[in-house]
């Protein structure tokens, strides 16, 4: 989450036509894959993700949000870790802890590193090949959590100078991750802070769905300033849906430092096309974007004004929100330890 500037100019998507023919990929799924441009569970159920962002890696002693968040109807939680290039790194027992308390919580858990944010403009990020290492340290936690975990290689990978490296840094982070034999959807950020005014992104998206050799990559937009118009919103997400390629929503607000974006269309579009939204974020903001707190102080029985508008408000998730089925008639395996109710203050404001 971060700042940008406005919109620039269009350019028409460009994609590989095969790749949209190839539709599910060959391999049997034990997990989530992608098809037409759609997210599908285990069971081959299409899945919406509903939910929110939650800054974990700030915040580690804030276990008892996970299942705060899913008490207020959310289907999916983004998980903010650090690969400890900026903050402090996450273990692999951490991350295996957190798994656990999405499954006990009966939620799909996108684990995303931040230490990324803004690369190229921000002298502190870090670079994808820098995450993928990470997620390479840690595979044996993520390897056979396919079925719960979506990974996202890493937080708004560029900022708004050096972003043309995004099509090849990205299709060869996606490449070593396979390698490694990771199996897991991948989600993948765009660049200029999350919000491809460049549409970067958006003409280079068949050329990384079709550098993954299994077919299940997801692209996630992060929608702020820039789309502060409902034209905006629908032709952005639209141009994916035409294309046959997955979008969501990664995340969003209902204001910012770099403009006003109009949430209710961002809502409203992604229920109508069975997009997933994430929004930005549970608690703990710092920097001058404390109002993106959705609760107070962590509290769930406080509910800030964007708090009740994402769960409680048209299109939001409480509304909208579906389970994975493959938690239908599951008991989790695993316990996650204990859900203390007070919490640190990050060394950095996220």
């Amino acid at each position: 989450m971060k700042k940008l500037l406005s919109v620039a100019g269009a350019a028409l998507l460009t994609a590989l036509a095969a790749v949209f023919a190839l539709g599910q990929p060959a391999h049997a799924a034990t997990g989530f894959s992608v098809s037409n441009g759609r997210l599908y569970d285990a069971n081959g159920v299409e899945f919406v993700m509903r939910g929110v962002n939650h800054a974990h890696t700030w915040y580690p002693q804030q276990t008892s949000s996970f299942a705060n968040i899913k008490a207020l109807g959310a289907n999916t939680v983004r998980v903010v870790l650090s690969s400890g290039d900026r903050w402090t790194k996450n273990s692999a027992a951490d991350v295996a802890n957190v798994i656990s308390l999405c499954k006990a919580n009966r939620m799909i858990c996108v684990l995303e590193v931040h230490d990324t944010t803004g690369y190229g403009e921000d002298g502190a990020a870090t670079t994808l090949a820098k995450a993928t290492d990470y997620w390479l340290s840690i595979a044996d936690v993520l390897k056979g959590q396919e079925k719960y975990v979506i990974v996202n290689i890493g937080n708004e990978p560029f900022g708004n100078q050096g972003y043309s490296a995004w099509t090849t840094d990205t299709s060869n982070a996606i490449k070593r991750l396979r390698a490694a034999g990771l199996t897991h959807t991948i989600m993948v950020d765009a660049p200029n802070w999350g919000q491809d005014w460049t549409f970067t992104m958006r003409d280079n998206a068949g050329t990384v769905f079709a550098a993954d050799p299994q077919r299940n990559t997801v692209f996630s937009i992060h929608m702020y300033g820039v789309f502060d118009t409902a034209a905006e919103i629908s032709d952005y997400l639209g141009r994916f849906r035409t294309a046959g390629l997955p979008i969501v929503v990664g995340e969003f607000g209902f204001n910012h430092s770099d403009g006003n974006p109009d949430e209710d269309a961002i809502m409203a579009y992604a229920q109508a096309n069975g997009i997933g939204y994430l929004g930005w974020s549970w608690s703990g903001n710092g920097g001058g974007v404390e109002y993106l707190d959705m609760t107070t102080a962590f509290n769930p029985a406080q509910l800030t004004s964007w708090g009740q508008r994402i769960f409680n408000g048209a299109n939001g998730i409480a509304a909208t929100s579906r389970e994975a089925s493959v938690y239908a008639g599951s008991t989790p395996t695993a316990s996650p330890t204990g859900s203390p109710t007070t919490s640190p203050t990050p060394t950095s404001s996220p």
